[in-house]
């Protein structure tokens, strides 16, 4: 890697961090799945060093580009308020699956069988407070003609996608969670994407679906992983999951809170969950030991019990 490409880059990461509240807290060179030559950098949180993010780029990416440079920016400024949740790395599934992304190996990497395809491996945990081993080992992947849509396959422009693929995969009942595993696959395809609309999409829902996914989220993010401490509600890549726009997604919450199902924090994009709210664990229990058998392939248990046509 030359010295000038690491100064270059690290020089607009840092620029483009102290814009959205963040610091560069280190970095590091590295090297992709595929070889290509990186920089791992640690993000911080400017108000709370404590809260960090990797963020991983190749020496390929041309940030001189105004579209990079842009949706960089965009993709900072949401991390920086994602981190300033009690477990900025847990997302909920519509079937109530509260579920923990890591060790992403970004950018995407060719397909090493021959396929036209791109991959990027990682992982999702259930996340119910109870250290659950269960988890998920993904690959999820997408053609060469799909990237085209994508401005780089790299962290900052596909991540979001990435992850709202895997829970919708998850809704399917096509991904399992398992004690040990191979990788599932997640394909991501252009029935997730409306080039009419130019943006992705994956569950068209109504109002009180969104009512109760807010909730649960506050149930689980803050009430029972976050100390009861306030979660984002308006987080953008919640709105995308779940068809919809940041402004719903507020008007959604401040209806919970005249309710009384949740508190909103100062910033009123943040609530925590009230009393009320916290008692209905059991209801919340049982949503995850449905949506487990849901995704619990019962092909396997048939077979199993030498129940077979082959």
């Amino acid at each position: 890697m030359s010295a000038a490409f690491q100064t270059a880059l690290a020089g607009q990461v840092a620029e483009a961090a102290t814009v959205a509240g963040l610091v560069v807290a280190a970095s590091e060179a590295a090297e992709s799945a595929s070889g290509a030559v990186t920089t791992r950098f640690t993000l911080a949180l400017a108000s709370d060093p404590a809260k960090t993010q990797l963020l991983e780029l190749t020496e390929a990416l041309d940030l001189s580009r105004p579209e990079l440079v842009n949706e960089l920016r965009e993709y900072l400024a949401e991390t920086a308020k994602r981190l300033k949740n009690p477990r900025p790395d847990v997302f909920l599934t519509l079937h109530g699956l509260p579920l923990s992304f890591g060790r992403f190996a970004w950018p995407f990497h060719p397909s090493t069988s021959g396929a036209d395809t791109l991959l990027v491996h990682g992982e999702v945990r259930l996340e119910d407070g109870i250290e659950s081993i269960l988890h998920a080992k993904i690959s999820a992947s997408m053609t060469v003609t799909f990237a085209e849509i994508v401005p780089a396959p790299e962290q900052p422009f596909a991540e979001g996608f990435i992850y709202n693929a895997v829970r919708k995969t998850m809704d399917q009942g096509q991904l399992e969670l398992v004690k040990s595993g191979n990788r599932q696959p997640v394909p991501v395809t252009t029935r997730y994407y409306s080039r009419w609309q130019k943006k992705f999409t994956f569950n068209d829902t109504t109002e009180p679906q969104r009512s109760d996914f807010l909730a649960a989220k506050a149930f689980w993010l803050s009430g029972v992983l976050g100390n009861s401490q306030p979660v984002w509600l308006a987080d953008p890549r919640d709105a995308q999951y779940l068809n919809t726009t940041v402004a719903e997604l507020k008007k959604t919450a401040a209806n919970l809170a005249a309710e009384g199902v949740i508190r909103l924090a100062a910033d009123t994009e943040y609530a925590t969950p009230t009393e009320a709210l916290v008692g209905h664990r059991a209801k919340y229990e049982v949503e995850i030991t449905q949506a487990l058998a849901f995704i619990k392939p019962t092909f396997n248990e048939d077979m199993r019990g030498g129940h077979t046509n082959m």
